[in-house]
């Protein structure tokens, strides 16, 4: 069902609770990427403007359920401030009567920051007494954190019990256009692109859009389980062998839906897993070409480049959600390099969906050049394989 959007909310003089991801990264208590804090200002400066004591809750890191001075969100606030050009107030405990306080005392157009939701162990658990507590006098709450919709904690899901409306965010309502809506009926050809270390945590997403794609490019980690399975020789190359049968079961639902499927022809190689490593392309495998012993595979190779980016230069609609190889070193970078940039250059509706793929196209300057760049990595999957997000699921209906 069509869900409630921040854009339909009356907020003047109400106090609102808005989750958001401020699940930065973290430097010598330094924020050492403040994208995603970023990606919140729109809805902030919204709310703001229309008269809310706006009361912003999160998480940070992955604290064990107890007050952990590293995973504070005190230099978060410090930084929003900044952004904003005004004071926002921090919370040192998310619930409590001193937190309680600190919101009844808030004023028309006034913020403030709740410290780590993660703090109490409740938050995970969904404890309904916390998400209550969370909630306090709160009418109105809005969630915008994306990368964690498809958890059901407290601070996503439980509050939504205890309050009279629940809205989308502007983020969370631009996730589900490009991630849902505009892939409903995509233009065609429609390429899914994807890469990463595993068949098992892309299979779920690999079997849905089997259902509404006209071509897929699979490289990385995971194109050696294919390889494999095809009966290629892969040296010491990544592979899940668990997973054999499983690969040639998608590659003969592919065949069957006509589906192109492209695997790497060639592959980058390496010894040594270092940064500046020697390295060599491998002999085409549909010329009879393996991988040697002592050898891995540790990207896609340059004839399997220029395919991959032929392809991409045909598509009209691209999903892309892994790297093609370990780019975080620039000796093995090229293959994810490449088809980044091809992405960025087609004439196409281009969608990053989270994760390693955002942090190549940050890496390589194109952001401005995509369509679309996820905010979250297992949420995106999630909805792109046509779950349901518990965070976005307990939202009030239109």
């Amino acid at each position: 069902m069509p869900k409630l959007s921040i854009r339909a909310l009356e907020v003047e003089n109400r106090e609102v609770l808005m989750r958001v991801d401020f699940n930065v990264p973290l430097k010598d208590g330094e924020i050492a990427d403040d994208t995603r804090i970023q990606a919140a200002l729109p809805s902030i400066k919204h709310l703001l403007a229309a008269g809310a004591k706006l009361v912003l809750c999160s998480h940070l890191g992955r604290p064990k359920g107890d007050p952990d001075p590293q995973y504070s969100l005190r230099p978060v606030a410090v930084r929003l401030g900044e952004l904003l050009g005004k004071e926002v107030g921090f919370a040192d405990d998310c619930v409590g009567e001193a937190v309680a306080g600190l919101r009844a005392a808030l004023a028309a157009g006034e913020i403030l920051l709740l410290e780590n939701t993660r703090f109490h162990a409740a938050e995970k658990g969904n404890d309904a007494e916390f998400a209550h507590a969370l909630a306090g006098a709160a009418t109105i709450f809005v969630n915008d954190a994306f990368g964690t919709a498809h958890r059901a904690h407290g601070s996503t899901e439980g509050v939504t019990h205890h309050v009279e409306r629940s809205a989308m965010g502007f983020l969370i309502e631009r996730e589900l256009e490009f991630l849902s809506k505009k892939l409903e009926s995509p233009e065609r050809p429609f390429l899914v692109v994807l890469g990463g270390k595993k068949v098992s945590d892309k299979i779920e997403v690999i079997t849905a859009l089997l259902e509404k794609a006209d071509s897929f490019l699979v490289g990385g980690a995971m194109a050696y389980t294919f390889l494999k399975a095809q009966g290629h020789e892969v040296g010491d190359s990544l592979v899940e062998d668990d997973k054999l049968e499983l690969a040639l079961e998608i590659l003969a639902k592919a065949k069957e839906k006509e589906v192109t499927f492209l695997l790497p022809i060639d592959s980058r190689l390496t010894q040594e897993f270092k940064e500046g490593a020697e390295t060599r392309v491998s002999t085409p495998y549909r010329d009879g070409g393996s991988i040697e012993a002592n050898w891995e595979g540790i990207d896609i190779g340059d004839q399997a480049i220029e395919e991959f980016c032929a392809e991409v230069g045909r598509a009209k609609t691209i999903i892309w959600n892994g790297p093609m190889g370990v780019f975080e070193l620039t000796s093995f970078e090229k293959g994810t390099k490449e088809v980044a940039q091809a992405i960025a250059e087609a004439d196409a509706l281009t969608i990053v969906g989270g994760g390693d793929s955002v942090t190549a196209v940050k890496k390589y300057n194109l952001d401005d050049a995509m369509s679309f760049i996820s905010t979250g990595g297992g949420a995106s999957l999630e909805l792109l394989e046509g779950k349901e997000l518990p965070g976005v699921a307990a939202l009030s209906e239109i």
